[in-house]
């Protein structure tokens, strides 16, 4: 049993109990399951700021500061938010495109920000460069498990089950191919995001059976019956699932009706790792040493 000095080192290890970590339905803002009240928002960091090549990046000021979550499970001492995701990249050739969809939503459909910051993307569209490297040119997940708390002592075991099922994952291609539009459970978040149909599915599915199989050992609620593997680019309070999904399925319908191909891949990376967030610290379970 952990003395009381060993159990204040290994949380301190960990960061803040409090922090919240990205979900299935969508990354960072909202935490799946959403049933408690809003935290006090922070205010839109400053535009001027993406002048600044300093201020790009994952280091930036975006990624240290984000806004506006809602915690999906109390905040109890000594608990931390469990995330299992695949890290996933925008390919550069494909920005352009994808930014020029998020121009056309944004002006139709106000009220959206950029996912994991609370930055509203009417602020970026007169400069197309910031609008990308602020929308697009970050690091986005594919959940494979719900954000759920886990306590100290079930950290190791976790990790090291997820290791054991998943270490000897192979590569493969994931193929993004639709818009698509997501709801939380309690419909505080909508979510415009881009969902695997086509290549990579069926491994993505496999992985979430293995994950569930380690959540369901540890006694925590399974990932989706129907899970549809998604990254999330913007987000908006409440429920406008309706007219979202009217913009989403006006695009679509074009690059049918333009192209003849409903499933032709938006955009095209590599499955090279899968990734166990606890708190503040970062395992790759596929991969190398945790941060």
């Amino acid at each position: 049993m952990l003395s009381q000095c060993a159990m204040e080192n290994l949380i301190a290890s960990y960061g803040d109990t409090s922090s919240d970590s990205e979900s299935d339905s969508r990354p960072a803002i909202v935490v799946a399951d959403n049933r408690s009240s809003p935290a006090t928002a922070l205010p839109p960091p400053p535009i001027d700021l993406l002048n600044s090549p300093k201020t790009f990046g994952t280091s930036s000021y975006w990624e240290r500061n984000r806004g506006s979550r809602i915690r999906s499970f109390p905040h109890i001492e000594g608990n931390f938010a469990l995330h299992v995701y695949i890290p996933v990249f925008i390919p550069s050739e494909r920005k352009k495109e994808l930014a020029s969809f998020l121009k056309k939503a944004t002006s139709l459909v106000r009220g959206l920000h950029v996912v994991d910051i609370d930055v509203p993307l009417l602020m970026l569209l007169k400069d197309e460069e910031k609008l990308v490297q602020a929308a697009l040119g970050r690091e986005f997940h594919i959940s494979l498990g719900r954000t759920v708390p886990i306590r100290v002592h079930q950290i190791d075991s976790v990790v090291t089950m997820l290791r054991q099922k998943l270490q000897l994952s192979k590569q493969y291609l994931i193929d993004f191919t639709k818009w698509e539009v997501f709801v939380n459970d309690d419909k505080t978040r909508t979510f415009l995001s881009i969902e695997n149909t086509a290549g990579g599915l069926a491994e993505i599915t496999k992985q979430i059976q293995a994950v569930n199989e380690v959540y369901k050992l540890h006694n925590l609620p399974e990932f989706y019956k129907d899970p549809r593997p998604h990254i999330s680019i913007a987000w908006a309070v409440g429920d406008i699932s309706q007219s979202l999904k009217r913009v989403v399925d006006g695009e679509m319908n074009i690059r049918i009706n333009a192209k003849g191909l409903s499933t032709r891949s938006m955009f095209r990376c590599k499955f090279s790792n899968i990734v166990c967030k606890v708190g503040n610290k970062t395992y790759n379970i596929c991969g190398s040493q945790e941060q």
